[in-house]
């Protein structure tokens, strides 16, 4: 509680954690804090994606060149979300032992570093010294990555703790912007400088931002929370929204190996305009994921319907990617397109409203607010999107090589459609059991009661 002036007017108090107040939310206007740390959460965005998305055009083949198979090219992709799985669960725990600012700029340092590392690779000697190599430096960006991600999620939680649904939206705009630009700018410099330069270059990129981060992103600190990582796991709801988060993540991580493939082989496209096409899912998901964000926080009895809609929304979708054979209808490449413009959109609809919703059920079964549960919440995210861009991808390929693009689409969409199902069962259970208990209290009993009582005191 704040102290009281000489006039009577209440003086809050100064915040227990040493936190910048929160004031740009009530009048509209970012604070300088606030601002800094947006620029530092959309330097991150942005570097990481392109980062991580410039391997596609021309790595598996150079690996293929230095003694890897197929099978091994797909070992490393998965690699890096396997080591994102597992330093999110543990760094989520750590968060306010280790530091926020210093997680995020520590982590960022990581990964520019192993950037420039996975480029001069190329010299090391083929076989398994190349492959054991490429495995160490994935893992080691995968750590780096987590730890910039999670406390990016955190500090941006505790910078806008009324807005972050529309302030995560919005900076997807950036996470797109990496995706879109990744694989041409990682394709040009490839074929005009070498296998090096790609990542050199980026990694360069990310090591400026580290400098620039220490100075412009504000410390913020709080004191360990006793809440357990596993007590927030197993309660039902945030169990349904971990599903709803890998079941997104699996069905975008089996378009990578397989929609390329199914491109080229079914339109007959030149390779160059392949990545034109998965620009429908990019930019359709960069541009909603604000206007979703804004929804969600601006109206958050819609976040129950933008999950159970968008999820069954992107079951669909990916049914009618092939289309599933059963459908007897004719592949068109206008049709493909638009049905991954739809897909982008859905994911939009059912990624954005699932923090805020993790955070509201914690906060509603008494953890305590602050930035060791933002840490808890984050690494959770961060952990289940992962583990569904392992599963995906690999699940995605087996099916593709026995069933097919059209038949392993439509079953990889059953993730969207159970995840979807699942939570609008567990919405409409939870809302009868609230009606239910609502109507015992008010029965005709307790009203007679509260009339002869309001009857005697007038």
């Amino acid at each position: 509680m704040g102290s009281r002036a000489a006039d009577g007017a209440e003086v809050p108090a100064p915040p227990e954690d040493g936190m910048p107040e929160v004031l740009g939310e009530e009048s509209g206007r970012f604070t300088r804090e606030q601002l800094f740390t947006v620029v530092a959460a959309a330097s991150i965005n942005f570097s990481s994606m392109i980062c991580y998305s410039i391997l596609g055009p021309f790595f598996p083949a150079e690996a293929e060149k230095k003694g890897a198979s197929n099978t091994i090219v797909g070992m490393i992709f998965g690699c890096f979300s396997l080591f994102n799985f597992l330093s999110s669960l543990i760094l989520g725990n750590y968060l306010t032992q280790i530091g926020a600012k210093f997680m995020f700029v520590a982590g960022m340092f990581v990964s520019g570093c192993v950037t420039i590392l996975f480029g001069i690779l190329k010299k090391v000697p083929d076989g398994p010294v190349f492959i054991s190599l490429c495995f160490l430096v994935r893992a080691m960006d995968a750590i780096g990555f987590a730890a910039a991600m999670t406390a990016s999620f955190s500090i941006l939680t505790k910078a806008f703790p009324n807005n972050i649904a529309t302030v995560l939206g919005s900076l997807e705009i950036f996470t797109g912007l990496g995706l879109v630009l990744g694989p041409p700018l990682g394709g040009f410099l490839y074929q005009s400088f070498g296998y090096e330069v790609p990542f050199i270059t980026l990694g360069c990129l990310v090591l400026v931002f580290v400098p620039v981060n220490m100075c412009l992103l504000p410390k913020y600190d709080s004191v360990p929370s006793k809440d357990s990582f596993w007590k927030l796991v197993l309660l039902p709801k945030v169990l349904l929204l971990c599903l709803t988060i890998f079941s997104l993540s699996a069905c975008l991580g089996f378009l990578d190996p397989t929609m390329s493939l199914f491109i080229l082989k079914k339109f007959k496209l030149p390779a160059g305009y392949v990545g034109l096409v998965f620009l429908g899912l990019a930019l359709s998901y960069s541009l909603s994921s604000p206007l979703l964000g804004l929804l969600s926080d601006k109206l958050p009895y819609v976040r129950k319907w933008l999950l159970v809609s968008g999820g069954l929304l992107t079951a669909v979708c990916f049914f009618m990617l092939g289309p599933a054979p059963v459908l007897h209808i004719e592949s068109q490449l206008w049709m493909f397109v638009l049905v991954l413009v739809l897909i982008g959109f859905s994911l939009g609809m059912t990624a954005i409203p699932v923090f805020p919703e993790i955070l509201q059920c914690a906060y509603e079964n008494g953890f305590e607010e602050g930035l060791s549960l933002l840490g808890l919440v984050s690494g959770l995210c961060s952990a289940m999107w992962s583990l569904g861009a392992f599963i995906g991808p690999t699940l995605g390929g087996f099916l593709y090589e026995k069933l097919g693009f059209e038949w392993s689409s439509a079953i990889q969409g059953g993730w969207a459609l159970l995840s979807g199902l699942a939570i609008g069962i567990f919405y409409i259970t939870e809302a009868t059991r609230r009606s239910s208990s609502s109507s015992l209290q008010n029965t005709p009993g307790n009203n007679e009661e509260r009339t002869h009582l309001l009857g005697s005191e007038t």
